[in-house]
């Protein structure tokens, strides 16, 4: 029979510390506490080129990014970081899902004009559910209608342009009715009246926003539109390059700026002792493009193409209560992973009514697992359109735009040694997986809007005629 000493402590000192001794051995039992919800911070650049960004070795000479080098120190580099389109929208609504955006129909940036389909569920919509509060800032391009609005796919909170591509970086105020309507500033549904730098200004709105929201867990994602052109920035920043190319010293001058605007954003979080439980992703939305004069050392190509420099990426992880600082990862990840990363801090599960692509990418940032993902596909083909790849471990089939390729990612990271003369049938072997995939793909959400019976497809999303077209068959606005 088992024997029981009693103890009975002699002043209440020593019963507290015989509490705190009962509940140490509780805790050591029970294993580590789960963290707190970490806060959720997306810093996402637009066309941003691979070498332009500093703690690449391969960099440009002239790039200067200080802070976003920051980041790179206090956390994880993701080496062979993806996003899935080379272009913005389809990306940006793959990061927004977890899920290949192919699956609702999101091929190609035309596609936004019919936004995500209504029972798509984003980010904030899942970890609303754990009591996060969330904001977005800049770029949406993720459609038009008042249904499309950030407001309504679970946001809390808005700032920036719903429209396509770029946006004049000075001029900030709301057009006149029927001009440039896509371009107009809002908050929340609501047209404004702004001033200021664009860049600044959504560094600013998302600095307010941490600010008003610290006492909370907070996803903040900040959607840059620097550096997409327009090519503007302030003439005294622009003096400060001298490249030979007045273009590339603007678009330099412009990385500059959201450089510094990522810099503040991680001033304010370390000021309001944030930013040790602030779970952070930095990354480009897909390559640097050739018309904003950006550089993607060592990668070939650029946006718009299915080669690694139009969709393989600067992307970093930060979490300093979790992440080891100033490693780096070799296992490829994709912009789709946020989602799944982000249901997993915040202690909720993903959807399970629908496949999510997405998984939690903290295992590969952790240097926990070696593979995230048993295959990765890309794909813009549409009718006779052939525009595609897929990767397999380090093996890479690519058809870009019609020229077909192999390539070895582990010697090859370039794409200069095409092996599929040579390997026949490993090419046929990585088609045949992307056939079967893309076989089970939805038709393009915009399809219908490019049938030219209907309507004549616009160059720019500003076409008055395009809102008429749109009235004229019922639809809202």
């Amino acid at each position: 029979m088992p024997r029981f000493i009693a103890f009975f402590p002699t002043s209440m000192a020593a019963a507290r510390a015989l509490i705190f001794l009962a509940l140490i051995a509780v805790a050591i039992q029970a294993g580590p506490a789960r963290a707190e919800q970490p806060n959720i911070v997306i810093l996402l650049a637009d066309d941003l080129g691979y070498g332009d960004v500093t703690y690449n070795p391969h960099h440009d000479e002239h790039a200067k990014t200080p802070n976003i080098d920051r980041l790179a120190r206090d956390g994880v580099i993701m080496n062979q970081g993806y996003v899935t389109a080379p272009n913005c929208a389809p990306t940006r609504a793959a990061l927004m899902t977890g899920r290949y955006q192919q699956r609702f129909g999101f091929y190609a940036p035309s596609d936004s004009r019919a936004g995500i389909p209504t029972d798509e569920i984003m980010i904030p919509a899942v970890i609303g559910d754990a009591g996060y509060t969330s904001g977005v800032f800049g770029k949406w391009h993720l459609g038009y209608a008042p249904e499309d609005n950030p407001i309504e796919k679970g946001f809390d909170t808005f700032y920036g342009f719903l429209g396509h591509g770029g946006h004049d970086y000075f001029d900030l105020a709301a057009p006149a009715p029927g001009e440039s309507v896509h371009h107009a500033i809002r908050r929340g549904h609501e047209v404004i009246d702004d001033e200021g730098y664009l860049t600044r200004r959504i560094t600013e709105e998302a600095i307010d926003f941490i600010k008003q929201n610290k006492g909370r867990p907070f996803f903040a994602y900040v959607g840059y539109n620097a550096p997409h052109t327009p090519l503007q920035a302030p003439d005294e920043y622009i003096a400060r390059y001298n490249t030979g190319d007045k273009d590339r010293d603007t678009y330099l001058a412009m990385v500059e700026i959201m450089d510094e605007g990522i810099g503040e954003i991680i001033d304010t979080l370390q000021a309001e002792g944030l930013y040790e439980n602030t779970l952070i992703f930095f990354l480009s939305d897909n390559g640097g493009a050739a018309a904003n004069r950006a550089t993607n050392d060592p990668l070939r190509a650029f946006k718009q193409h299915m080669y690694e420099g139009g969709i393989h990426v600067p992307f970093v992880v930060v979490w300093p209560n979790e992440l080891e600082a100033g490693t780096q990862s070799e296992v490829p990840v994709t912009c789709m992973d946020i989602f799944g990363t982000a249901a997993a801090v915040a202690g909720v599960e993903v959807p399970n009514d629908r496949p999510i692509d997405g998984k939690d990418l903290l295992p590969a940032a952790r240097g926990e697992v070696d593979r995230l993902h048993d295959q990765l596909f890309w794909s813009q083909s549409q009718n006779d359109r052939e525009h595609w790849a897929v990767r397999v471990g380090d093996l890479k089939r690519v058809t870009n735009r019609g020229q077909a390729g192999l390539f070895d990612l582990s010697v090859d990271m370039a794409e200069q040694n095409d092996l599929i003369a040579g390997a026949p049938e490993s090419a046929a072997e990585l088609e045949s997986l992307y056939r079967s995939w893309r076989s089970g793909m939805e038709d393009p959400l915009g399809q219908e809007l490019r049938h030219r019976d209907r309507h004549p497809v616009a160059t720019e999303y500003r076409d008055a005629s395009f809102l008429e077209w749109r009235r004229e068959n019922g639809e809202r606005w």
